[in-house]
């Protein structure tokens, strides 16, 4: 199995087993008892590594998958030029983004048993290249279906640390700051969303489509550099401990581990279906990032681009409403949530991954507010005001928050699975966010603004918040005994 691998030096006693507090050191080591790691004293064992090095490598991939999602919604701002380039209308030219938001849900699900057995680093060079490789096609391409053929070919390259990136941070980094480092990753992989058509919308403008794909391509290359010059691999199986010799050694691709390939790694993540706290925990958190950002960034260009006669650039603009609210709220996510469990381990002598699920209430009442400003206000205005963008970022506010929140109990509560938790979590958010596209337009004519964002603050409530207080309830019990 991909996840045994991945999780060999990283095996935890109990998941949810209680941490009681004289066992807590001021700062414990990533391989403190805690983990059930044992030291080792090679010095290709990531435990080693100083503190720079480790962070380095987790915010490598954390850029990665922020990359992954910029290029995916990067485009939106060029809708209206793709249709007229190619002879489509504008609903099919946002396919190119639906496409590629779907294959980065389900890439990583072929990514991560691979990256098992050849390693992150040499897959993640790999997976900029070959992006690098697509996006200068996608510059030169004149039809509409080629351009789809570099979108999907694209995402699918460029996906791996979407999967993975949990499994790296669960490798890496001392379990008292495991949520502020989660926190990294998700951040960036949520705000490449808005980030996109913020800063592609001026290209679009100024330079035209073909140097938004210029860019990605530069983009890629400038990662590729950066993979060679610094990056190194985050797995390290000390019973086949790689052999290389000096800096070129390094770049050498070779198996990690004597462990083959099966059919059966590849649908190894589905198996957490079994599990109910990661289940429910990643099917929470693909609701409230479907409605809390993917159906706010898809209405942008309709909401403000027919009803204020905006061009791209002035659409771009708009995204920085949703870029605030993400940056703002991670600030609190992570560093609070890792916080909140030690005060939990101080009063009370233990604490378990379902005590941080208390915050998670916090970043649900700021998704409703937002999303409930957003629509009525946008729905009221006649001209262009600041008000809905406001919500905007309130919503986004709550979205981060619950995204770091609910990934980081997701990933303690099968810490030893954690790239796989990472995968699965990845499915289900973008299969879903996949799905919204399709009808939320329709939702949006139907119920206006200010109806539908009503509807998604009940759906929200009823399939999102409700099942985290049902499991909350049941692991905080199941701890106590």
């Amino acid at each position: 199995m991909s996840g045994a691998t991945l999780g060999q030096n990283n095996k935890a006693t109990n998941s949810e087993t209680s941490v009681h507090l004289e066992d807590v050191s001021p700062s414990p080591p990533i391989h403190s008892s805690e983990d059930g790691d044992c030291p080792t004293q090679s010095l290709q064992d990531p435990r080693n590594w100083p503190r720079w090095k480790k962070n380095a490598q987790i915010l490598m991939v954390a850029f990665h998958s922020c990359v992954s999602t910029f290029m995916a919604a990067g485009i939106i701002p060029a809708y209206d030029m793709f249709a007229e380039q190619y002879g489509v209308t504008v609903p099919d030219a946002s396919y190119l983004t639906s496409f590629q938001i779907l294959l980065l849900g389900l890439a990583p699900l072929l990514w991560n048993p691979v990256t098992a057995v050849y390693g992150r680093y040499h897959i993640s060079m790999f997976s900029v290249l070959g992006s690098m490789v697509c996006n200068i096609g996608g510059a030169r391409c004149t039809t509409y279906g080629g351009q789809m053929a570099t979108r999907v070919l694209t995402a699918f390259l460029i996906s791996p640390p979407i999967g993975n990136g949990s499994g790296v941070v669960t490798d890496l980094c001392e379990p008292e700051k495991r949520a502020q480092k989660l926190g990294w990753w998700t951040l960036m992989t949520t705000i490449g969303t808005p980030l996109g058509p913020f800063l592609m919308g001026f290209v679009t403008k100024h330079l035209g489509i073909q140097w938004i794909f210029w860019i990605f391509a530069i983009i890629n290359f400038c990662q590729f550099l950066v993979y060679v010059a610094i990056g190194d691999e985050t797995i390290y199986n000390p019973e086949n401990e790689r052999k290389r010799s000096g800096f070129f050694g390094k770049l050498i691709p070779r198996k990690i581990t004597s462990h083959s390939l099966s059919p059966r790694d590849f649908v190894a993540p589905f198996s957490l279906a079994m599990t109910p706290r990661v289940l429910i925990a990643a099917c929470a958190h693909a609701i409230t990032f479907c409605y809390g950002n993917i159906a706010m960034i898809v209405e942008m260009p309709i909401a403000f681009g027919e009803k204020f006669h905006f061009d791209a650039q002035q659409i771009g603009l708009q995204f920085i409403a949703i870029i605030i609210g993400c940056v703002l709220g991670e600030q609190v996510s992570g560093p609070m949530c890792d916080w909140f469990l030690k005060r939990v381990r101080q009063s009370r002598g233990y604490s378990c991954p379902a005590d941080r699920l208390w915050l998670s209430y916090i970043a649900f009442g700021t998704i409703y507010a937002g999303l409930l400003t957003w629509g009525f206000q946008l729905q009221h205005a006649t001209t262009w005001n600041v008000t809905p963008c406001v919500g905007a970022a309130i919503a986004s506010f709550g979205n981060q928050m619950q995204t770091t929140i609910l990934t980081t109990f997701a990933v303690e509560s099968q810490k030893e699975r954690s790239a796989e938790v990472g995968v699965f979590v990845n499915v289900c958010r973008q299969i879903y966010g996949f799905i919204g596209p399709f009808y939320l337009p329709h939702m949006f004519t139907a119920l206006g603004f200010g109806g539908a964002a009503g509807v998604m603050v009940a759906i929200v409530g009823g399939c999102a918040m409700i099942p985290i207080i049902a499991v909350q309830f049941v692991a905080t019990r199941s701890a106590k005994h």
